[in-house]
């Protein structure tokens, strides 16, 4: 094989997204081959963009049964992700699932199971991965450069929708149709970026509000206080409704703080490590002296083509994946976590939560019954 074969099942706006990636030659080692979409209305639009080697279907079964792909990309509904993603591993394919994992834990973790059973490549598009200012962030969080972490702080409100987003797909933003707003919308990426840079927190406490800002039925504004496992407290903010918004990553540590904002890293290095500045220190008043440092970022930030490209490098070469499907569970715990929080009085919830308490919440969201 000199190319992977890509079928895309659904063609909406991340689906068409892909598939225009492919016909500029963004992704080198791969060839779509194939799209899929229930609306009749996105079929006619497949045929009359795509180029004429690209078989468009009706279907998902009808993609999957063609024997034109090796891998698929998901690009529908949250809820059907895992759905489809069983049925392509079992079919014999490698999947490359959008974001999020799904709606629940519980079923993406049906898809990780199919995953590993298949033997096939799993991936997730957190493209955000790929990003050189988050990978360096990253590095100086885990080489120690910032010594012991005490806190972290987002704001990240720089995902404004207006109305009109909400109102272009009746499934947008409700219960049944999307499973959640902002938080596995947009918030996907930050939270897979919170947990990549910073590990695991332990536990959340969330208060959301639901359609404060739009005529939505879930949450548009989110405030979340975690708890790490070192005892490390992270404070999360996130709104569809600031303009303009921020996107502002704090992390203190005992020997400098980190900002990543405007696309730049920003270090206040200590002179010296704070738990080390108590133990000696007699006066009165006092802190470590410190100095700022910009950090130079390289690299280029390859996004969604740079996940695909390097999935498809997976398969071809056994080039390790930038992100493994089965990190995308962990994202999907955290917001799990968070939702379930809000829903049981603003309390302390454990990350991950407990499946079967949160899809007993959900299913009441969705009026008595999960979609699947």
């Amino acid at each position: 094989m000199q190319k992977v074969r890509i079928g895309i099942i659904g063609y909406g706006k991340m689906g068409s997204q892909h598939a225009k990636a492919f016909a500029s030659g963004k992704i080198p080692n791969a060839v779509l081959t194939a799209v899929a979409d229930i609306d009749p209305v996105r079929v006619g639009i497949a045929k009359e963009s795509l180029d004429a080697a690209v078989t468009v279907f009706n279907s998902a079964t009808a993609l999957l049964a063609s024997g034109l792909c090796d891998a698929i990309i998901p690009t529908v509904p949250h809820y059907y992700h895992p759905v489809l993603a069983v049925q392509a591993f079992e079919a014999g394919l490698h999947v490359l699932c959008e974001k999020p994992a799904g709606v629940y834990v519980k079923q993406a973790k049906q898809m990780q199971a199919a995953a590993q059973k298949s033997g096939k490549v799993f991936g997730i598009m957190l493209n955000q991965r790929t990003n050189p200012l988050y990978i360096r962030a990253r590095q100086l969080v885990q080489d120690g450069t910032l010594g012991r972490i005490i806190h972290a702080n987002w704001i990240i409100t720089s995902w404004f929708r207006a109305q009109s987003y909400y109102d272009s797909s009746s499934w947008r933003a409700t219960w049944k149709g999307e499973g959640g707003g902002v938080l596995l919308n947009q918030n996907p990426h930050n939270l897979d970026l919170w947990q990549w840079i910073l590990g695991m927190p332990s536990r959340v406490k969330a208060t959301m509000y639901y359609g404060k800002h739009r005529s939505i039925e879930t949450e548009d504004d989110v405030f979340a206080l975690f708890e790490f496992p070192d005892g490390a407290i992270g404070q999360y903010t996130t709104t569809i409704a600031d303009s303009p918004g921020t996107n502002r990553l704090e992390i203190t540590g005992t020997k400098g703080k980190l900002v990543v904002e405007n696309d730049t890293l920003t270090l206040h290095v200590l002179q010296e490590d704070t738990d080390d500045f108590n133990e000696r220190f007699k006066g009165e008043i006092g802190q470590p002296k410190s100095e700022i440092q910009h950090i130079a970022v390289e690299g280029v930030y390859t996004s969604h083509p740079g996940i695909i490209t390097n999935f498809c490098n997976a398969i071809l070469k056994q080039e390790p994946l930038i992100a493994p499907g089965e990190d995308g569970l962990a994202s999907l715990a955290i917001s799990n976590a968070m939702h379930l929080s809000s829903w049981t009085d603003e309390s302390w919830v454990d990350i991950p939560c407990d499946d079967e308490v949160f899809c007993s919440f959900l299913e009441q969201k969705c009026g008595g019954q999960l979609p699947v």
